[in-house]
């Protein structure tokens, strides 16, 4: 069956290819009372979680290739300045405590105080930085639950792979290195997330807020991410993709001729050189 779904466009351009599910779940926190006797082990437990959350953030710097946007290890970097926050690193254990929380249930409890505060910003970019906070806080649960870290699909050289999931972060982004991906689409995320900049950066076609693509995908069906419209097809009919294999040979012709005027210097018809200044304070 061959629909359609319509989000935000985050990177232009037009892909083809194959649907690869990647599961970011959330994960399901249980609630529980830490007998006195073992507050301080508990304590040391959240410890260790913190620790091996900010060791793997720590070594997927050596997974950025050297040709990558320096996007990539600026995100890292945010999301390990995360954990190492006082609100973060130090609030839990005192709740662990005085309120004898187990070491999950501290965290989660923490990080829903700190995401309340983002909703109440009116910036687009700032209130979407809740994100970054839930998902190094994420990172810390999978540690402390024996989670790990998003697997690498099987490589794949006969075809190019679109990436499913229900959110992303440039951390699980990185992990794909090795792979040629030809998109990204998400059911959640804006124009302004880490991921689309990532995608931006990388410059591959990726939709965000498609709301159900995870749920209505499934692995291995034909998709086309239309980068430029916000669209996703999914299963489309030979004539469409005809038509969009077009569109997309003509987008390549046209990326590569101003690639061609890139060093280019700037001048009038007539010979006059032009030199382009912006202004960006605040």
């Amino acid at each position: 069956m061959n629909f359609i779904l319509s989000g935000s466009t985050v990177s232009g351009g037009i892909t083809v290819g194959y649907a690869h599910l990647v599961s970011t779940a959330r994960l399901e926190v249980g609630h529980y009372e830490v007998p006195e006797e073992d507050l301080e082990n508990e304590v040391a437990r959240f410890d260790e979680g913190l620790r091996r959350a900010r060791d793997e953030l720590g070594a997927l710097k050596a997974h950025i290739a050297p040709d990558a946007p320096p996007e990539l290890e600026a995100f890292l970097n945010l999301h390990r300045m995360i954990l190492d926050d006082s609100a973060l690193s130090r609030a839990p254990r005192e709740l662990i405590r005085t309120r004898r929380y187990n070491a999950e249930w501290a965290l989660l409890q923490q990080m829903e105080k700190l995401t309340e505060r983002f909703d109440e910003i009116n910036d687009q970019y700032l209130r979407e930085r809740k994100a970054d906070v839930q998902q190094a806080v994420e990172r810390v649960l999978k540690a402390l639950m024996g989670g790990h870290a998003l697997p690498e699909p099987a490589l794949s050289q006969e075809q190019r792979l679109i990436v499913v999931a229900h959110d992303l972060s440039p951390a699980d982004m990185i992990l794909f290195k090795r792979h040629h991906f030809g998109g990204f689409v998400t059911d959640v995320g804006g124009v302004t997330s880490h991921t689309a900049i990532v995608a931006r950066s990388l410059g591959i076609p990726a939709i965000v807020g498609l709301h159900h693509a995870y749920q209505t995908i499934s692995e291995g069906e034909l998709l086309i991410v239309d980068g430029v419209h916000g669209v996703l097809i999914v299963n489309p009919d030979p004539l469409v993709l005809e038509e969009y294999k077009s569109l997309q040979s003509q987008l390549g012709l046209e990326r590569k001729r101003l690639k061609l005027l890139k060093s280019t210097p700037a001048a009038t018809l007539d010979g006059t050189p032009i030199e382009l200044y912006a202004n960006i304070e605040l």
